[in-house]
């Protein structure tokens, strides 16, 4: 039985980054590592403690770690789309052959697990090191290459490589390997892919640090055009120079995403940078560069994105919310106290003020998307987190009580408590907004 770690925390242990232990609330250690166990069988690991938790491949979890540990393996397409594969764990197969089917060869390279010390560091310059597909030569290039045609059975693959390429936006696609990405998408295996790993995979891919690079990859391999048309129809649509200098609003989307980023938003919000502008895709060709009524196509749009891939509720509300109030939000500096309290109530913010701030965070993110307008402020926020306050500031029982004691016998006693309350927070809004 021979042991080895393998995929990502191999990778990045020899660009300075590694998996370390550490320990979890009930005080056993784990790591974020992958183990390939050669030249065992099931039976085998389960004499050796391991407990058994594969349903399709033999995966086992050590005693102690809670570490997962698979038996090398080779796989075999048999139907389209993620799930279409057969696989065969057998003490004869190598690990050459395991590290075979995996995607990238910067992520087929391989440790034997005594190479590492006791702190789960290696020397990067280790000898041992196994590496038949290039993967060290390719990391050092910045290059992401797959390893053998069979990238091309797994169509989440090219979702991968759109994620990685987010990840390190400094690193390029092989030619070889866009070309076989390309093929993929014009063979159909796009379209058989299952919404939870899509949005796994895009979900992970806003959240790197330069998500405008998963689209650029997808949309180069074709890919964006079938899993997000909505958002691939936006790049050659013109807007209003004097509003946006870049003018193309696909290259908005980037630099919107890229400030999400930047100021390190959440999910949800970086979700809603993704969709805020679907509906200028659909703008009229007549009335262009303007984009009148955008936002509730933008909406409109949204909702079958959601539905598709099955997007959480969490991320689906925040969207729908910045793709109908984001415009409203950026001209708020220059409505009064009633409309800024109306705004206020469209937006939930009176109920979910925590929701608000993701909300302005993801308009501050698009209005600083533009070219020469990165680092300017964003007052609007500051503004309207100050009329939020005021607003919550307003003691609703206490008037609730006076209107009652007013009108005891009043059948509209409810409207007229809201009218009060209403009142009441315009004015305390327009105190604070000076």
């Amino acid at each position: 039985m021979e042991i080895y770690l393998v995929g990502g925390a191999v990778r990045d242990g020899l660009l300075g980054h590694f998996h370390l232990p550490y320990r979890r609330p009930d005080g056993t250690a784990h790591a974020d590592r992958d183990w390939v166990v050669v030249g065992a069988t099931p039976e085998a690991m389960v004499a050796a403690g391991y407990l058994p938790v594969g349903r399709d491949f033999p995966v086992f979890l050590h005693p102690v770690t809670r570490e997962e540990y698979a038996l090398a393996r080779t796989e075999r397409k048999t139907a389209r789309g993620y799930h279409g594969f057969a696989f065969h764990a057998d003490p004869d197969v190598t690990l050459e052959q395991d590290l075979a089917r995996r995607d990238l060869t910067i992520n087929a390279m391989a440790l034997p697990a005594a190479a590492l010390g006791a702190d789960g560091r290696f020397d990067p310059a280790d000898p041992r090191l196994v590496d038949p597909y290039g993967g060290q030569r390719d990391l050092q290039a910045k290059v992401l290459r797959h390893v053998t045609p069979a990238f091309a059975e797994d169509p989440v693959r090219i979702l991968r490589m759109a994620r990685f390429a987010a990840r390190w936006p400094d690193f390029s696609v092989a030619p070889e390997t866009m070309a076989l990405m390309r093929q993929m998408v014009t063979d159909g295996e796009v379209d058989h892919l299952v919404p939870e790993r899509v949005w796994q995979e895009l979900s992970r891919g806003l959240m790197e640090q330069r998500p405008s690079r998963m689209l650029q990859v997808l949309r180069d391999c074709g890919a964006l055009r079938v899993l997000l048309p909505e958002v691939d129809r936006l790049w050659g649509v013109p807007q209003r120079a004097d509003y946006h200098p870049e003018v193309d609003t696909g290259v908005h989307l980037e630099m919107v995403l890229d400030m999400s980023a930047r100021l390190d938003a959440p999910l949800p919000v970086r979700y809603a940078c993704l969709c805020h502008d679907l509906g200028k895709g659909t703008t009229p060709s007549d009335i262009l560069p303007r984009h009148l009524g955008h936002e509730e196509r933008s909406a409109k749009l949204l909702q079958a994105v959601s539905k598709r891939w099955r997007v959480p509720r969490e991320c689906h509300e925040l969207a729908d919310l910045v793709a109908r109030e984001h415009g409203n939000i950026h001209r708020s500096a220059s409505l009064g106290a009633a409309a800024t309290l109306r705004l206020l109530q469209r937006c939930d913010a009176l109920r979910r003020p925590q929701r608000f701030e993701q909300v302005l965070l993801a308009c501050e993110c698009d209005a600083r998307g533009r070219l020469h307008h990165d680092d300017q402020p964003y007052p609007q926020a500051t503004r309207l987190l100050a009329a939020l306050r005021a607003a919550l500031a307003v003691d609703t029982q206490a008037i609730a009580q006076r209107v009652q004691a007013q009108h005891p016998t009043a059948r509209d006693l409810g409207p007229r408590i809201a009218a009060a309350i209403a009142h009441a927070r315009e004015q305390a809004i327009a105190q604070a907004l000076g």
